[in-house]
């Protein structure tokens, strides 16, 4: 498997405690980076279960019949699903060994705020939650809701979308 620091793709993650909004940042940053030619993957982590697979449909039955992976293709979009062989918080490598590395130019993260990669932070005051930039030396930028001596790190407003993607192009991709 591949780590995290080996990955062939360039990585930025967003990390941020829930609520912050990082799931409406990215989805307003695609698009933009998209627009810059840039081939996007998105890994987001859940501490939740998740199941999307609908009971009673043919994947739902193969899977719950013991499959560990299953596959599901269509026209438009395939699927993979990955039963765990038991319950467990999954590392980000595991989710990075998924992605077919040659049609991609970034891969975002949403989540694994814990992990070594580098990370941008979202912050709002209204949510009275701490940085974690401070005790976290892979976070290479700052967007928050307000004025902050942030000393070198660079710091973005959540309406600088532009200027985060100007960052994202020359801090990220260009360094590959």
């Amino acid at each position: 498997m591949t780590s995290v620091t080996q990955f062939p793709v360039p990585l930025l993650g967003f990390a941020a405690f829930s609520g912050t909004g990082k799931t409406t940042l990215i989805e307003q940053l695609i698009p933009l980076l998209i627009e810059q030619g840039l081939r996007i993957a998105l890994v987001k982590h859940s501490h939740h279960d998740i199941e999307m697979d609908k009971p009673g449909k043919d994947s739902y039955r193969l899977r719950k019949a013991g499959a560990s992976q299953v596959v599901l293709a269509g026209t438009h979009r395939s699927i993979c699903f990955h039963e765990h062989e038991q319950a467990h918080d999954s590392e980000l490598s595991e989710q990075l060994a998924l992605l077919n590395t040659q049609s991609l130019d970034l891969v975002l993260v949403e989540g694994y705020r814990d992990q070594a990669f580098p990370k941008i932070e979202l912050h709002r005051s209204v949510l009275q939650k701490p940085f974690l930039y401070p005790t976290d030396t892979n976070i290479i930028a700052l967007v928050c809701d307000q004025p902050v001596d942030t000393g070198d790190l660079p710091l973005f407003d959540f309406t600088q979308l532009q200027q985060l993607v100007t960052f994202i192009l020359k801090r990220i991709v260009s360094a590959l």
